[in-house]
Formats: C-alpha cells, structure tokens, sequence
C-alpha cells in the first residue's frame, strides 16, 4: 500500500508564463511518479470560486445566465463569483448573491468544498445555501451581462440531468441540495 501523503512527483524547473489579476500559469519541468521526465503545466486561481443556491420557501432558486468566454457559449448557472483569499468566503458570498440577483439572506449555511478541475489547476471552491431572501436590485459588474431566472428548485435539478447546466459548481450545489431535500 503506497504512503497517500507522499508527493511522487518532482520538481525541476518552474517558469511562470502568464498572470493576470485573477489567474497565473506556471510550467514545471518535472519528473513524473514511474520515473520520466516532461513537463506539466498549472493554472493557479488567485481568487476562491464562490457558488450560492438562493432557495425560498417555495423551493424556488435563481439562476444566472450568461455568455462564458472560454466556452464560446451561453451558460445557466447558479450565483457564483471569486472570493479574495483572506477576506471570509461568506462575506464574499453574500457579496455575490447581492451583486448577481440583487438578493439577501438571513440564513446561511455551507454546503460542499469542492476542488473544480484538479488536474490542470489548485482552484477550490466553497458553495453555500442561501435561505430567508429579500429581493433588491442587482449591480452585476461590467464584465458581465446577466440573464436572471427564478425557477422551481425541481425545473433546476432537470436542467442539471438534461445537461442545460453543466458548470460544475452548479451541478455539485443542485445535486447536494437535491439530496437535502430528499432527506
């Protein structure tokens, strides 16, 4: 049975080859675990990735849709943003949610960590349930332009079986809370 903490690989060179204000990607020469030597390639996220499932007491939730760059396609998703390391993620959170769908909560509780693509980047979310909601304005910020959804909970759940929702943060939040539900 082989040590779960131990790091197999190792390092030899690093280069950073791009950063931006939200991201930076490094290339390591490496030397992989059965011995051969290449390289691999690491994209840090320099923010936490923050989901919120905004639920009333209907069962009702607010989707967000927009145009994802990277994608090249339109994608329904759940509130979601970055969250500055060292400030509290909920307070970015809440931040996002009000931002987004211009909702508050008064409860508020964590639902799932969860690591988003971990085989080419270290980015780490946190995903919260956001329940007790007064709606307000929203100020999404001005490289986004929203598209925003109340839906039954169960018409959010098809879209994430009928593939309609597929960012991963979301699938996770809808799935967890799918199951909440079921008790």
């Amino acid at each position: 049975m082989t040590d779960e903490t131990h790091n197999p690989w190792q390092i030899l060179s690093e280069t950073e080859v791009y950063t931006n204000p939200w991201i930076k990607v490094t290339e390591y020469g490496v030397i992989n675990p059965s011995g051969g030597q290449g390289i691999y390639g690491k994209v840090h996220f320099k923010n936490l990735a923050i989901g919120i499932i905004a639920l009333d007491e209907q069962l009702n939730i607010w989707l967000v849709g927009q145009y994802r760059f990277p994608l090249n396609q339109f994608s329904w998703e759940i509130p979601e943003g970055g969250g500055p390391h060292g400030i509290d993620p909920l307070e970015s959170a809440k931040r996002e949610l009000l931002e987004e769908t211009g909702l508050t909560a008064k409860d508020w509780t964590e639902l799932q960590h969860i690591h988003l693509s971990n085989s080419v980047s270290d980015e780490y979310g946190i995903i919260y349930l956001a329940k007790d909601l007064t709606e307000g304005e929203s100020s999404p910020e001005e490289t986004e332009q929203l598209h925003i959804r109340k839906v039954a909970f169960e018409e959010a759940y098809q879209m994430v079986l009928s593939n309609q929702i597929t960012d991963s943060l979301s699938v996770a939040a809808i799935l967890r809370v799918k199951l909440m539900l079921q008790g």
